[in-house]
């Protein structure tokens, strides 16, 4: 049986403190069953583990190195992300990539922590998870000479347009949709309807970038099905279809199947 994948949420952060239960009771209630959670930095992980910890039938830790934290000592930083892959198994390498929206200072240690995570996730059989803000060009140019049978992932919160989505879906990898979608300036209405539904996953980068009617507050992965019913529409099928396409890709990508 299928069920929604918020495949990128922080509810391990401090905007969800006073009422991460009922949160997640109200997502459990609503068919949002598992909840991925990516790794910014040293900063975060031990909240990020404690959630697991405390609701491990829901919320599944990743663990990687996020491009706005890499900065003149992101080798400690990826001392700290390597350690952890050594003595735990997670779901997933992230969340971890380029961003040129924030600060270009550091774009060649972007582009040297990029490669090896890479080779981290190639080495323990993981999935990448994609940070690619105002830099998808450029993070496609970077994945193409590395990628292969044995690496995948996903782009997460895809904003691009088709031939860049062409791209990353022939490398094997995927596009993930969230509140984006539901912008009316999003730009990606005219985009959506020409993704291929086998390389699509859903989620909610929550607490950011929330759906519409909610835009401007605190996102929650309990909004997942308001992202769902857009993006069915704009794909011209049901949310039942949607939900069983995009648990299927999920399960897929993110498999233990794959370890």
């Amino acid at each position: 049986m299928s069920f929604w994948i918020d495949t990128h949420a922080h509810i391990y952060t401090d905007d969800f403190k006073e009422d991460r239960g009922d949160v997640l009771a109200r997502c459990a209630a609503g068919q949002i069953r598992k909840i991925y959670m990516p790794n910014v930095d040293h900063t975060s992980i031990d909240s990020m583990l404690e959630v697991e910890h405390r609701f491990p039938d829901q919320c599944v830790a990743m663990m990687g190195l996020h491009p706005c934290s890499v900065k003149k000592d992101f080798e400690k930083e990826l001392y700290v992300v390597e350690s952890w892959l050594q003595r735990k198994r997670f779901i997933a390498l992230g969340e971890m990539g380029t961003d040129l929206y924030w600060d270009k200072t550091f774009w060649p240690q972007q582009q040297e922590a990029f490669k090896i995570q890479v080779q981290w996730a190639k080495h323990y059989n993981l999935p990448l998870v994609i940070h690619s803000r105002e830099s998808i060009d450029e993070t496609i140019n970077l994945l193409e000479p590395l990628a292969g049978k044995n690496l995948t992932g996903v782009f997460h919160c895809f904003s691009g347009s088709v031939a860049q989505a062409e791209r990353i879906t022939k490398l094997g990898f995927y596009v993930g949709l969230g509140g984006v979608a539901t912008f009316k300036n999003g730009g990606l209405d005219k985009v959506i309807p020409e993704l291929n539904s086998d390389f699509i996953v859903l989620e909610t980068d929550s607490p950011y970038l929330a759906p519409v009617p909610h835009r401007g507050k605190r996102n929650s992965p309990e909004y997942l099905p308001l992202i769902a019913a857009r993006v069915a529409a704009l794909m011209n099928c049901t949310e039942e279809e949607l939900m069983e396409r995009t648990y299927r890709n999920a399960m897929r990508l993110f498999s233990p199947g794959r370890h």
